[in-house]
């Protein structure tokens, strides 16, 4: 399966940004961690530079991608490499993100002078 997270986004009506892992499981035609081949069609509309990358591609032996969560990409060569980067780049936010919600949790309820 080709499993892209942008085909499963086209998917999500309202998508806030965050690919969260039951966006992976859920039914769509679009969904490639659930269906084989291709989408049924296009999920995006690409410009110029898009379009002559895609008749000239670079030479590289890249065959996996994952968001930095910057706008930018981190490329491997094996599922090693690649699997390394999700740990990197998606695992570790995640786990961030849920160590400032409970942080920021602490301390409204300080603030409200709650015990810990």
């Amino acid at each position: 399966m080709l499993q892209s997270d942008p085909t499963v986004i086209y998917s999500i009506p309202g998508f806030d940004g965050k690919i969260r892992k039951s966006h992976l499981s859920t039914k769509s035609p679009y969904n490639t961690y659930v269906n084989y081949g291709l989408p049924p069609g296009p999920i995006a509309s690409p410009g110029r530079e898009s379009i002559a990358a895609a008749l000239r591609p670079a030479k590289t032996d890249y065959i996996y991608f994952v968001s930095k969560n910057d706008g930018t990409h981190q490329f491997s060569r094996t599922l090693v490499e690649h699997n390394r980067a999700v740990d990197e780049f998606q695992r570790r936010v995640r786990v961030s993100s849920i160590a400032g919600e409970k942080e920021k949790a602490l301390a409204q309820d300080e603030a409200k002078g709650r015990p810990q």
